[in-house]
């Protein structure tokens, strides 16, 4: 398929000319939701890890750009929070304004040509973010972010510019020069101001993406841009628009007088297998509504490249043919190294990262891991909680919510996944670092706390039984997980009892949907050896992302939310383990599936997982070697249920 591309796209070879036509290759090449790996280093387990880093990345750009006389390099947002090192930067050494973020110097350094802002960005503040930005040797666009609104998206005040004009000389394969204006326009999903709503209330808004495009891409024209390319920080979805959508790509597409795209913000891979079933989504062709596009992931693992075959007649610019691929970081990095460009700029910032990570802050009392969350072994969920809970509790002091029973919410942000089959929380028993509260929290989410009936509660707990897939009673092969549903949506309430019966159908669908109104998975919640009462009150303590409605939760809504602060909840977690000299889980609270007798299902964890194969004695665990993807299989026994 390579090779044929690149057949098709060779101005030599291209039959499509007519008579004296002479064809242009301009490639165009992405990176998404880098989440500040710059350096090939995983930090939570404190090793090198080869397979990720911008740094390594830098190697494949160079590779891409050797190949095209033409090119532009362009990041699709989310750069900015997702290590330790963004905590560091953001939160130690704070980032005066005379100072150049690591993530910024790094894109300096290998001549980006512009970027856009993902949700991701606004982490720290907005402060922060604009700080950061002010050394960018790029444009940075964002055409939905505003900060003041006004009657139309084109009489908006946008966060930074909505769009920018490239203009380059493209060489053809005869050596001669042709001048085009590339048009550059980017977006981010409108939900950022809802997520993010502790750091933006009051100053930032958002419009509808596809709204944002149809307004502003007839101007770009009229500026005069010869083609114009999205940087769309936004996934790959449904095709019918709905106002506010977060996952806009296939709507954005059929835009007029959009050219290419490139997408983000789900970590996945475009072109891959993985959208095929999707209306106006082409995977042999790499386009979406007959538009070029492509989407790399994550971590700087990959590379997006789109290339588009072009040709000039009386001054106007015509798309001839497209090809889409991503490309990954080689398996084999023996003799190969990072890119000075990205380690020289990078380096002070990692090896202070690294200090700070190491510094002791503790003891864990037991072994913490999230390799089998998802079976009910919990304790890493519930040290968070409980940090969550005494925090909320002594917040509320005083207040008409002082008597209300405080209920935790956390979910295993790392547990496999898209994270891969090292992607999982591993806290050794013995002294704690600062690394190990990041991995068992790994956001800076804020603390906030809901006000929500028993109803919602249990509701709340339906939601996160879409993580698992219908069990049909008898069953032995089916696998427990419903992989559409990532691990941050899957809540585990503390300090309930709560029992789900797998034999039934799912309330919710992945996104959080009510598909099945007569559906009811929970069978048991009790708090304290009562069940809840559906019409009584609690106390829900969560983040400020979930309460601002991210993942579909009832009633994580604004009229809820009984307390928004501006801590963070790691900083509780280390307050936490100061205070009480270590970490260590509560006994209270469990989370069991009912008994179907004569079934099994398969769990996939991490091979590091076999280490730990006790915890589940009662599921009866049989291991059935690695998946493809690296994922230890188990065939677990759901016959003894509670």
């Amino acid at each position: 398929m390579i090779e044929r591309g690149y057949a098709l796209l060779n101005p030599s070879t291209f039959s499509g000319f007519a008579a004296g036509q002479r064809g242009v290759h301009l490639r165009i090449i992405e990176t998404t939701d880098l989440h500040l790996h710059l350096m090939p280093y995983d930090y939570y387990a404190d090793r090198p890890s080869q397979g990720i880093g911008l740094a390594n990345a830098a190697r494949i750009i160079d590779a891409a750009r050797a190949e095209a006389a033409n090119t532009v390099l362009f990041d699709n947002g989310d750069f900015l929070q997702g290590t330790p090192m963004g905590d560091y930067v953001a939160q130690e050494s704070r980032l005066s304004e005379d100072d150049l973020h690591p993530v910024i110097a790094a894109m300096n350094a290998l001549n980006y040509d512009a970027i856009t802002l993902g949700n991701h960005e606004f982490n720290y503040g907005l402060d922060f973010l604009m700080r950061t930005l002010a050394r960018a040797a790029f444009p940075v666009v964002s055409a939905n972010l505003v900060t003041r609104l006004g009657a139309t998206p084109r009489d908006d005040r946008t966060l930074v510019k909505p769009y920018v004009l490239l203009d380059r000389m493209l060489s053809d394969d005869k050596g001669f020069d042709h001048p085009i204006r590339i048009g550059v326009i980017g977006f981010a999903p409108p939900q950022v101001t809802m997520w993010d709503s502790q750091n933006l209330a009051g100053r930032l808004a958002a419009r509808d993406i596809v709204e944002t495009a149809r307004a502003w891409v007839p101007e770009m024209r009229e500026a005069g841009a010869d083609i114009i390319v999205a940087l769309a920080h936004t996934g790959i979805g449904a095709a019918r628009h709905v106002d506010g959508m977060e996952n806009a790509a296939v709507p954005l597409a059929r835009t007029e007088g959009i050219d290419a795209i490139l997408t983000g913000h789900s970590h996945l891979l475009f072109p891959s297998p993985v959208f095929s079933a999707l209306p106006e989504v082409d995977v042999a062709t790499g386009t979406i509504a007959g538009k070029p596009a492509v989407m790399a992931g994550c971590w700087g693992a990959h590379i997006g490249l789109i290339d588009l075959l072009l040709t000039r007649e009386s001054g106007v610019w015509t798309v001839l043919g497209t090809r889409s691929e991503v490309r990954a970081l080689p398996t084999d990095t023996t003799g190969t190294t990072p890119d000075p460009r990205v380690t020289d700029a990078v380096s002070p910032h990692h090896e202070r990262t690294l200090t700070a990570i190491r510094r002791p802050v503790g003891e864990a009392r037991e072994t913490l891991h999230s390799y089998f969350s998802h079976l009910g072994v919990t304790a890493s969920l519930k040290v968070v909680a409980e940090a969550q809970r005494n925090y909320v509790q002594e917040r509320l002091r005083g207040t008409v919510h002082e008597s209300l029973p405080v209920l935790s919410a956390v979910a295993p942000y790392k547990s496999g996944g898209r994270g891969g089959p090292q992607g999982y929380t591993m806290v050794p028993e013995g002294p704690v670092a600062l690394r190990h509260l990041a991995d068992l929290y790994p956001f800076p989410n804020a603390i906030a706390a809901l006000r929500l009936s028993g109803a919602q509660v249990i509701e709340w707990l339906e939601r996160s039984a879409a993580a698992f897939n219908r069990i049909r009673p008898g069953s032995q092969e089916t696998s427990l997980r419903n992989n559409d549903v990532p691990g941050y949506n899957f809540e585990v309430i503390h300090p309930l009892d709560v029992v789900y019966d797998l034999s039934q159908p799912a309330r919710y669908d992945p996104a959080g949907a009510l598909v099945d109104g007569r559906a009811r998975r929970v069978v048991q919640a009790w708090l304290d050896g009562a069940p809840l009462d559906p019409d009584g009150y609690y106390i829900l303590c969560t983040n400020s992302y979930r309460a601002g409605g991210a993942g579909g939760f009832a009633g994580a809504e604004t009229a809820n939310i009984v307390l928004s602060d501006a801590r963070v909840t790691r900083d509780i977690l280390h307050d936490h383990v100061s205070r009480n000299g270590g970490l260590s889980a509560e006994k209270r609270g469990s989370l069991r599936f009912k008994a179907l007798k004569g079934t099994s299902a398969i769990f996939e964890t991490g091979p590091e997982a076999r280490q730990f194969l006790s915890d589940i004695d009662t599921f009866r665990p049989v291991q059935r070697g690695l998946n493809r993807g690296g994922f230890l299989r188990l065939k677990v026994d759901l016959s003894g249920g509670v």
